[in-house]
């Protein structure tokens, strides 16, 4: 029987190998290009190329075109038309921002033996080396990991990066990670699926953040497919993603992304936001960059000529592409010889290939641990700020720390000591600018019921724990990008918020303190559905288990015209939650007895308690 299959077999795998040859051979593969979003902003970094066999052949999906080839022992020639295919579209094309191809490890060990052919074929198609990002597609070079990092240093060495790609299918490749330093790393879109609804995955996403910070790479989540997910991942702080929510994979890619959606955590004006923190651009010093053709001997004298000159950005094209430290390019020719032999050579010899290159809009908190994550120098050469990828400035690592440490001042100053969220300042300041804007917003009042005997029966630990929930929950569930959670005092809390689905969001707090509340009380008392205390006349009362209630005012633009007549409503839609049973929701709906321009209401939130 054996003898009658094999035939068959052969002649299908025969077929396949004579096809996927006429497919290479006369370049019927076609490109298609995803971009890869910085969801800070909403602009596209780049693109990834992604291949596909003709659409007319068995061999068009990416999967069949791979097995075929390695079947037939062709992915050598398969990875390399694939590479070659994607770069001379991209170029055609004429896209924007930064090309990532997918590559193996054994294919860039062949490549990279003789890496003036891939500097050459880049530049023959007019696409600059700096642009383009390999992907390592295998987790386990059968070169050897030292053969790997020569063969990617030289590739470096003429501006090519490297990313990892498919973060998190083995340990393999956080080897690789540790063992190549690269420049972008991938998240596997298994740990995207639903991260909003996995506490695990959630965690595994933050540990990758913080090693890429520690790292120097730029992490990019790949396969996100819902606002949620988008909305978990930007609150985690993966700065890069792509997926189908974004955009899908095209033979001619959109080249901007429709930034009026509003499921997208950048729609409107980011620095309008409810938290208003300070960014990259606020440290901005206005810093004469030098073109990277430009001879050392010019930097030289604009160092010797002005001493408070820290560092010079090499730019290209407007691009940022390294940095001319003056302790560095001074040391240099202070040595024997040094002016003479380098003086007249461009500066990009001497450059700094790989500063720090932020984006304006990042936040201060965010570009805190950039900077600490990465080496010394940066604090003392400062670091590069650019807006759409194209030089805008720089700053230093002293501007920062000052601003740092006023954002601490402020915080101790403002912070409930308790939960770090921020007090009654804040919250009013918030407010008043939110009226200011005359944006639409609900103002959420949270306060627990029998707080006070729980804190009696259970003693002030207890109760800080309480309290440290009901933060966590509103903190959980609140639009880290939309929403203001603030911590009134005790076990009063206020969430200012503008997420659409802001209900439902209050709902799931309620039934998640439900659950996660009763764990604060004894066994007994669970059993019990509450617990006795001692009142005035010595004799016992029957309390239920402490819940949560949340008294609710949608403010409308012109409706309020400050704080004090927030505080007023606020108030009584809590009082009405208090008298519901349970973990209850009250929302006022009634109109304001009189207008707004004529109350004389002197309430704050402050005092509601």
């Amino acid at each position: 029987m054996q003898t009658c299959v094999e035939p068959t077999v052969r002649d299908g795998l025969a077929g396949w190998c004579h096809e996927l040859e006429e497919i290479i051979g006369q370049r019927k593969l076609q490109p298609v290009f995803q971009p890869i979003v910085d969801l800070e902003t909403g602009a596209i970094l780049g693109y990834e190329g992604l291949i596909r066999g003709p659409s007319d052949s068995m061999l068009h999906s990416p999967m069949m075109l791979f097995e075929a080839a390695e079947r037939c022992q062709m992915l050598l020639a398969l990875d390399q038309a694939c590479l070659r295919t994607c770069a001379e579209r991209f170029a055609e094309l004429s896209l924007p921002g930064l090309l990532f191809v997918n590559t193996s490890p054994e294919t860039l060990l062949v490549q990279g033996q003789r890496p003036a052919a891939i500097f050459s074929f880049f530049s023959q198609i007019g696409l600059d080396s700096k642009r383009v990002i390999l992907e390592l597609t295998e987790t386990r070079p059968n070169g050897g990991y030292l053969a790997l990092r020569e063969v990617t240093d030289r590739c470096r060495q003429g501006g090519l990066r490297v990313a990892l790609d498919d973060l998190g299918e083995g340990f393999s490749n956080l080897r690789l990670w540790s063992e190549l330093r690269p420049d972008f790393v991938k998240l596997d879109k298994h740990f995207v699926q639903n991260i909003h609804l996995d506490p695990l995955k959630e965690q595994f996403v933050r540990s990758m953040v913080d090693i890429s910070r520690q790292s120097g790479a730029l992490l990019v989540a790949e396969g996100i497919e819902s606002p949620a997910e988008l909305r978990t991942l930007c609150r985690l702080g993966v700065r890069y993603g792509q997926g189908y929510l974004l955009a899908r994979p095209q033979a001619h890619p959109v080249l901007e992304l429709p930034l009026q959606n509003d499921m997208l955590p950048w729609a409107g004006s980011r620095r309008l936001g409810l938290r208003n923190q300070p960014l990259a651009r606020d440290l901005l010093m206005e810093v004469a960059p030098m073109e990277s053709k430009v001879a050392n001997e010019a930097a030289y004298r604009r160092f010797a000529d002005h001493p408070d000159c820290f560092a010079i950005p090499v730019v290209e094209d407007g691009v940022p592409v390294g940095l001319l430290r003056r302790h560095h390019l001074l040391e240099s020719f202070a040595k024997p010889f040094n002016r003479e032999l380098y003086g007249k050579k461009p500066c990009h010899m001497m450059m700094d290939k790989q500063p720090l290159v932020v984006n304006a809009d990042i936040n201060i908190q965010e570009l805190s641990s950039l900077v600490v994550a990465a080496e010394q120098r940066y604090l003392v050469d400062g670091f590069i700020i650019t807006e759409n990828g194209r030089y805008l400035g720089m700053g230093t690592g002293f501007a920062l720390m000052r601003k740092i440490t006023e954002l601490q001042l402020s915080a101790a100053r403002y912070a409930n000591p308790l939960t770090g969220l921020p007090g009654n300042v804040p919250i009013n300041e918030t407010i008043d600018r939110l009226l200011g804007m005359q944006s639409p917003f609900v103002v959420a009042y949270a306060d627990l019921d029998h707080f006070k005997p729980f804190n009696d029966l259970y003693g002030y630990a207890a109760g800080d724990n309480l309290i440290e929930l009901v933060a966590h929950l509103l903190l959980e569930h609140a639009d880290p990008e939309r929403d203001f959670v603030g911590h009134v005092g005790g076990d009063d809390f206020v969430v200012l918020m503008q997420s659409e689905d802001w209900e439902a969001r209050l709902r799931l707090i309620l039934r998640e303190f439900g659950q996660q509340a009763s764990q604060h009380f004894s066994e007994a008392h669970r059993a019990a559905g509450g617990f006795e205390v001692a009142v005035r006349s010595g004799e016992t009362m029957f309390l239920p288990l402490t819940t949560l209630s949340l008294g609710v005012v949608k403010v409308r633009a012109g409706q309020y015209v400050s704080h004090h007549e927030i505080g007023a409503v606020t108030a009584d839609a809590k009082k009405q939650a208090k008298k519901m049973p349970g973990n209850s929701l009250f929302v006022e709906r009634r109109q304001p007895a009189k207008p707004a321009a004529a109350c004389d209401c002197q309430t704050d939130l402050s005092s509601i308690r």
